[in-house]
């Protein structure tokens, strides 16, 4: 049987094949279709069995996962759902109003994201719940039955409802759902206890706004999709990667598709986690470089950061997601001079059509793989392995216009153009890392996407990084993540209480209504008693504090005293680590409790290589002359196959590794070694 994950990019798509019996891994890609997505899924996987794996039936795929960008692309377009709010009476405005903070702290010009639910749909209803669950002002069902019909009128294809504490005590909300599912047939509603069962009104409020308006996006992906697939002749049900990593079943996609806002860069992290611990590494920085975005995260001691609340493109979103910081820096982002005659890179991309200059089809405005093919660390003929042929004539003439304006010569402005989009790479590696506690020399770099690593070299000497991981196959680990994935889910509750021994039992049954919750899914999903797996953390703060930290639940507690002391040394650890101090005077409080519930499936399995036969000069397939600042110049680099690269191969830079989905640059002083999973080590 034969495990398919196909990664759906914003410039290709990728394919990654793996055979179970054998333990082969093939590997495809193809441009991506931006105005369907599904078209290009179905082609990938069908050139992929066809080509890539020499003729595999598609009735031998035993399992199908990819990841998406339909939620991320509709929400950054704003192209989602004509959507409706219901919320309690006086709440209207908060989804506008928000907080009182500003993107950037001294521009008073910033502008805020636009409202994805117009001022005439945000009706309210008399309804009040008090902090504690108690019911100031019952539902009024007439209202709700009124505000339906003025929905409906206006068209609405969705419906976002968030009262106020419901998630103390949902029955309002469900009652009001009941009503709107009567009075709207065929429309997308969503409740906030659903969604984000937490406090924090206004992120609640964003949060389930946010489902709403992807809810008939990702419901009309997964119809077309479907079909494509069967057409294809794929009989497996499909899954999709969610923010977490995980991967969850097409019906919980489309009931909670803000689940997906990071399904792509999610299974990137997970391949790279993955990747990483066969090499013997766990503490990593996975740099993820595409043809739109970097998306860059932090790996602490085998685990990666999960973020309970990030904000997405401006709108902040209560759900459980990989804390991935991205930027618009990717091999199509396009380089132009701003007001103030200064080089600039981003965030705004070619994309994949028309794509780079030198793709030829009809862009004009240079972009970073422009620039890597003026200075030939890129293939200046073709990519894809010969399949996509290469313009460098259209590549320099538009890096040339740059040069004119800036009064640099080409190779100048080409390098410039490298050099600004590695600084913006290292900002976004600094986020993750120094600005929460973390060295990056600690670290080891692991790149892929199509450009990770054409790009990590100067990016690792940036940063003082001492090693570089590149996965045996960079350009599709998203899609090799799919299969390396487990099914995954997590629900979690909002509990204010404070932490001591006799709060011990009220935070037990805290988890055991969740621990039901989980097992319910576990049931819905099929997964095996002996394959389901529980992880839990709590959010813990200092009281009069705003921000809270995870700390993990400590299950081998003895009894409630070592399970209080253990509870409160972690909080101080995390404390400690990010704000660099300690209060042991001060009470702490809990106050959201979370659980990680992960079914364990069958994984493609990596398996070790036999030691090279053939000396490292067989890998060889020519040299190029390629401009290296280091070297002030043109040097002649070796090109080496990455395809005939064996365990114990040693190469030393200036050199150039190419595959079919991606080029490794090795600068002068740098060496690459080839271990046992045909990974490339980089220390220099």
């Amino acid at each position: 049987m034969w495990r398919v994950g196909v990664d759906s990019g914003g410039t290709f798509t990728d394919v990654a094949l793996f055979d179970e019996e054998s333990g082969n891994i093939r590997v495809w890609k193809v441009p991506s279709t931006p105005d369907d997505p599904s078209r290009a899924i179905a082609q990938g996987v069908q050139e992929g069995l066809a080509r890539a794996a020499e003729g595999v039936s598609p009735a031998a795929v035993g399992y199908f996962g990819h990841g998406t960008t339909v939620a991320t692309n509709a929400l950054i377009q704003h192209k989602g759902a004509a959507t409706g709010l219901l919320t309690t009476r006086g709440f209207r405005d908060l989804l506008e109003i928000g907080r009182q903070r500003r993107p950037h702290l001294y521009d008073l010009q910033a502008d805020k994201p636009p409202v994805l639910v117009s001022r005439d749909l945000r009706l309210e209803v008399p309804e009040r719940l008090r902090h504690d669950g108690r019911i100031e002002v019952p539902l009024d069902e007439d209202a709700v039955r009124a505000a339906a019909r003025t929905l409906k009128a206006a068209g609405v294809k969705a419906v976002a409802i968030c009262f106020l504490y419901s998630y103390v005590d949902a029955r309002h909300e469900q009652r009001a759902r009941a009503i709107l599912a009567e009075e709207l047939p065929g429309v997308f509603i969503t409740t906030s206890h659903e969604v984000a069962p937490e406090f924090r009104e206004f992120e609640r409020l964003t949060t389930v706004t946010v489902n709403a308006y992807l809810g008939p996006v990702m419901a009309g992906y997964i119809e077309r999709l479907g079909p494509r697939l069967r057409e294809v002749g794929i009989a497996v049900a499909p899954h999709i990667t969610q923010s977490n990593g995980g991967v969850i079943s097409f019906d919980t996609a489309r009931e909670q598709p803000v689940r997906t806002v990071l399904s792509g860069p999610a299974t990137g992290v997970v391949g790279g986690l993955k990747t990483g611990l066969l090499a013997g590494l766990r503490n990593l920085i996975t740099f993820d470089m595409g043809g739109t975005s970097t998306d860059v995260a932090l790996i602490e001691d085998g685990r990666p950061k999960l973020a309970g609340e990030m904000e997405v493109h401006g709108y902040p979103l209560k759900a459980p997601m990989l804390d991935i910081h991205t930027v618009g820096a990717g091999g199509g982002s396009i380089a132009y001079i701003d007001a103030g005659g200064l080089l600039k890179v981003g965030p705004r991309s070619a994309g994949a059509d028309p794509g780079p200059v030198c793709y030829g089809r009809g862009n004009e405005e240079a972009t970073v793989t422009d620039a890597n093919v003026v200075l030939q660390t890129l293939n200046p003929r073709h990519l894809l392995g010969g399949r996509m042929p290469i313009d460098q004539a259209k590549a320099r003439a538009a890096i040339g216009r740059l040069a004119d304006r800036l009064s640099l010569d080409l190779m100048a402005t080409a390098q410039g153009i490298i050099s600004v989009v590695t600084a913006n790479m290292a900002k976004a590696i600094r986020v993750i890392s120094v600005q929460r506690g973390h060295d990056p020399r600690d670290y080891t770099l692991v790149a892929f996407g199509g450009a990770g690593p054409l790009h990590a070299a100067r990016l690792a000497r940036e940063l003082d990084m001492p090693r570089i991981l590149v996965p045996r196959n960079p350009g599709i680990l998203c899609a090799l993540g799919l299969l390396l994935t487990d099914l995954q889910s997590n629900f979690a509750q909002t509990r204010q209480m404070p932490v001591s021994a006799e709060g011990v039992a009220a935070m037990r049954e805290v988890f055991a209504a969740l621990e039901a919750r989980a097992e319910a899914w576990f049931a819905t999903e099929g997964i095996a008693p002996g394959a389901r797996h529980l992880r839990r953390t709590v959010d813990m703060r200092y009281a009069g504090q705003n921000y809270e930290l995870p700390v993990a639940w400590p299950e081998a507690a003895a009894s409630a005293e070592d399970l209080h002391a253990r509870l409160r040394h972690g909080f101080e650890q995390a404390h400690q680590q990010m704000y660099g101090y300690v209060a042991p005077e001060e009470p702490i409080q809990a106050i959201t409790f979370r659980l990680e519930a992960v079914g364990l499936v069958r994984q493609a399995e990596l398996r070790a290589h036999p030691p090279a036969a053939e000396p490292v000069a067989s890998a060889a397939i020519g040299a190029r002359e390629v401009w290296l600042a280091e070297a002030k110049g043109f040097v002649s680099c070796p090109i080496y196959d990455r395809e005939r690269l064996a365990p114990g191969h040693s190469i030393a830079g200036p050199a150039i590794i190419e595959q079919m989905d991606a080029t490794t640059v090795l600068l002068p002083g740098q060496v690459a070694e080839v271990d046992a999973y045909l990974n490339l080590i980089v220390e220099g």
